[in-house]
């Protein structure tokens, strides 16, 4: 009875393993067609692929400056971010996360939304093996073609279309300031015409982005 318990549980561990494989390797050069995420938004979805090529550096700067400014130093989890949220959560006020880049972009590709430790569990597998395989730049890639940048819209290209009626080739740094302002709550932060706070955090990201691009912080990016 155990020899076939153990049996069945290595079997579904291996098969685990090697669809995981499969799909990160698969997706390191496929575009990702369909995330959970999207398929549960009842506000359908609204998407557009766009190579890295063809998405404005500022839009990228933007990012690592609100939401990962160590995108090219950590392999996928970065401690100094997660101590600071868990001392700014146990301080009060606006509660922060401490996920970088690429565990977004685990989670969004391959679970789904919400907590958990089981999810942050398998977010961690994922961002250990996308971290390995894929690289810097096609997590970036992936990350700015599949996060939601509005109710029911999905990636740069779309979110650009959305908000401001052009390519996401050409995002002014006033306009991917205010879209990454934005990222971590899409469907509640305005991207047009924010104001408070959300309108000041956008201009600071603003000004992170020349220190982003000063310091080549997007350095693993484009090089």
């Amino acid at each position: 009875m155990a020899k076939t318990f153990f049996r069945i549980l290595a079997k579904a561990i291996l098969g685990f393993v090697g669809l995981t494989l499969v799909l990160v390797v698969a997706f390191k050069w496929l575009p990702v067609p369909v995330t959970a995420t999207m398929l549960m938004d009842e506000n359908g979805i609204t998407k557009d692929w766009e190579s890295l090529d063809n998405i404005d550096r500022n839009l990228v700067d933007a990012v690592i400056a609100a939401e990962d400014s160590r995108f090219c130093e950590h392999f996928g989890f970065d401690a100094e971010a997660i101590e600071q949220a868990m001392r700014e959560n146990m301080e009060g006020g606006r509660i922060r996360g401490g996920s970088t880049i690429s565990q977004q972009t685990a989670k969004n590709v391959f679970l789904w939304q919400g907590g958990g430790f089981f999810r942050k569990g398998l977010e961690a597998w994922f961002t250990f093996w996308i971290e390995t395989i894929w690289g810097k730049r096609r997590i970036m890639e992936v990350y700015l073609n599949v996060a939601e940048t509005g109710i029911g819209t999905y990636g740069a290209e779309a979110g650009s279309q959305r908000y401001f009626g052009h390519s996401a080739a050409r995002l002014s740094a006033d306009e991917a300031s205010r879209m990454a302002a934005a990222l971590p709550s899409p469907k509640k932060r305005a991207v047009k015409n924010p104001g408070g706070w959300l309108a000041r955090h956008g201009n600071a990201i603003e000004r992170r982005i020349g220190i982003v691009r000063r310091d080549a912080l997007d350095a693993c990016v484009y090089n």
